[in-house]
């Protein structure tokens, strides 16, 4: 075990490398790298073997965890989230989730935002799924307290997150070579769908213009074709044999395969597609922001927008929103008088 002078000793040469490696940091990044460099300095050391056994014991609140938010309805991508990052942060801390603190979590995210460099939004996110996790330990009546409840909201630089134009939709279409692409494109546009949502879809789900989709919290809503997706759907379909499989979009990964597409090979085709025709950052998100915001221009109130998109508050619609000054100004003409 070192003295507690060699521990000082180490610990006062740390942050002078760090300071001198960062002249203008300022006061929230270096508190930040503080926790980084004093996590871990404690008079007492942990003993191994507890460590051990609470590994086991975070496995288990973990895995009770997951099966909890499996029977609320949570989405397989949400579980998935959960799944990466819960056991990311307990192994990075090496406690038993039960002793975790509300230093261990800053330490945690100053790991992830300076060693692991990811984002401030990354990081929020992290955040959010460790509120979660610790509030369900708390309700369950493991911890006696959220140690995430002491760590406000990460501040996020407010960007307008576009839609496509016009011009960037006619890119994208022209630029699939497939059917399957078009309809894909044609889809997103036309329903507004999540991801998840689209590759879903059943051939039983559809009936005329109408689709059923299952949204998050298994809630079903009706969502609606226009005739360009309702054209290019058709044509689909002659292609596919619907006897196999039942979806839409089946997964082509093996023969004969009853499965549907997965969310990340729509989102793969979505990335090449964009560098194909040279639009950036192209993902499903953003053709179901471009199809609320052009339903909103053509007169859709926000209220039915929202009803489309499967939002249970208007103020979540607002987000995905893309008004331009200038349709603010036809707007203003047209109804305040």
């Amino acid at each position: 075990m070192k003295g507690n002078k060699n521990m000082k000793d180490e610990l006062i040469s740390k942050i002078v490398m760090e300071l001198t490696a960062d002249v203008d940091i300022d006061a929230g990044e270096l508190k930040s790298k503080l926790y980084m460099i004093m996590h871990g300095y404690s008079i007492k050391l942990e003993n191994t073997e507890i460590v051990v056994r609470e590994e086991n014991k975070n496995e288990w609140l973990f895995k009770k965890f997951i099966m909890t938010k499996t029977v609320q309805g949570l989405s397989e991508r949400t579980l998935a989230q959960y799944s990466a990052e819960i056991p990311r942060m307990l192994n990075a801390i090496g406690k038993s989730a039960e002793d975790v603190s509300s230093d261990d979590i800053l330490y945690y995210l100053a790991v992830r935002e300076h060693r692991d460099k990811v984002s401030k939004v990354t990081v929020s996110n992290n955040l959010r799924y460790l509120r979660t996790f610790f509030e369900f330990l708390t309700v369950e009546g493991i911890i006696p307290s959220n140690p995430v409840r002491k760590i406000g909201s990460i501040k996020l630089e407010k960007k307008q997150k576009k839609a496509f134009t016009d011009v960037e939709v006619l890119k994208l279409r022209q630029g699939c070579k497939t059917v399957s692409e078009r309809l894909i494109v044609d889809m997103l546009l036309s329903t507004g769908c999540r991801v998840s949502e689209l590759v879903s879809i059943k051939v039983e789900d559809i009936e005329g213009r109408r689709i059923t989709v299952l949204g998050k919290g298994n809630k079903e809503r009706i969502v609606y074709l226009n005739a360009q997706a309702r054209l290019t759907l058709d044509e689909h379909m002659r292609d596919i044999n619907t006897i196999i499989n039942p979806y839409i979009l089946p997964s082509t990964r093996y023969i004969n395969s009853k499965e549907h597409m997965s969310s990340g090979a729509v989102e793969s085709f979505c990335r090449r597609l964009g560098e194909r025709v040279g639009v950036r950052n192209v993902h499903p998100h953003r053709f179901r922001r471009t199809c609320a915001t052009m339903a909103l221009k053509r007169g859709m109130p926000v209220e039915q927008v929202s009803k489309m998109l499967g939002h249970e508050e208007l103020t979540t619609t607002q987000i995905y929103l893309d008004l331009d000054e200038r349709s603010l100004e036809i707007a203003h003409e047209k109804y305040v008088v």
